[in-house]
């Protein structure tokens, strides 16, 4: 399964192009690469992405066919989250 397809069907964004332009931006990381959209995955595969205002590294546990399937089993497993305090600018 495609990255960008992932991300969105894993609820992790909300749009595939707003995916698609975390991996453009070299925001997500998948074992320890940055990755491109088209990156195809595979269970156990670690990925890191880099939102605004914090960090989520996570772990494939399935590759769900379609949003329906994720509504009872969550796909991954969050490893570390972290907060990245924001400089203040005045």
């Amino acid at each position: 399964m495609r990255l960008d397809l992932f991300l969105k069907i894993s609820r992790l964004v909300k749009r595939r192009a707003v995916a698609r332009s975390l991996c453009d931006a070299g925001r997500v990381i998948v074992n320890g690469h940055e990755s491109k959209p088209g990156k195809e995955l595979r269970q156990g595969d670690v990925i890191e992405i880099l939102f605004n205002a914090k960090r989520v590294e996570l772990e494939v546990l399935s590759l769900p066919l379609s949003p329906k399937n994720t509504n009872t089993d969550v796909p991954y497993r969050i490893i570390a989250e972290k907060t990245i305090p924001q400089e203040n600018t005045v």
